[in-house]
């Protein structure tokens, strides 16, 4: 195995598309929105007036929401400091958290894959989320 890298915007797409139901819709600008079930679980956000640069004002153009599984979930990430994920007040409430994608790299790729992960858990039915999680837990005793 090799030594673990940082995380990239590709991984993004690849690990989404390697859960299994997942399909990828397009917004009207063309960003990516993957889906389980027809719940979408990370998606590509357009610039939107509540997520924009410090420095600068300008609305971020590379935001990536993904799913949690809680505000418990949410809050750890957004709170911690030495993680690049934020929220906004449009996303009060929701079990989501943000990235810019030009920050991905300060996280692992195996960081990113759990993240991927569990937002596909987070909105997968209990049956898909089930098989998977019984599938996976095999796979990790016998590693």
């Amino acid at each position: 195995m090799t030594a673990d890298r940082p995380a990239r915007v590709e991984d993004v797409h690849e690990l989404a598309m390697g859960l299994p139901h997942v399909t990828v819709v397009h917004g009207t600008r063309g960003n990516a929105v993957y889906q389980v079930g027809g719940k979408s679980f990370v998606f590509f956000r357009t610039p939107r007036p509540d997520a924009v640069d410090a420095t600068t004002g300008e609305r971020l153009p590379d935001v990536i929401v993904f799913w949690v599984e809680s505000e418990a979930d949410k809050l750890a990430l957004v709170q911690d400091e030495t993680t690049p994920f934020f929220t906004t007040p449009h996303f009060d409430g929701h079990d989501s958290v943000l990235v810019q994608a030009s920050r991905l790299g300060e996280i692992t790729r195996q960081e990113l894959a759990e993240l991927v992960q569990d937002a596909w858990l987070a909105q997968a039915s209990a049956r898909r989320r089930a098989a998977w999680l019984a599938e996976h837990a095999t796979v990790e005793q016998e590693a």
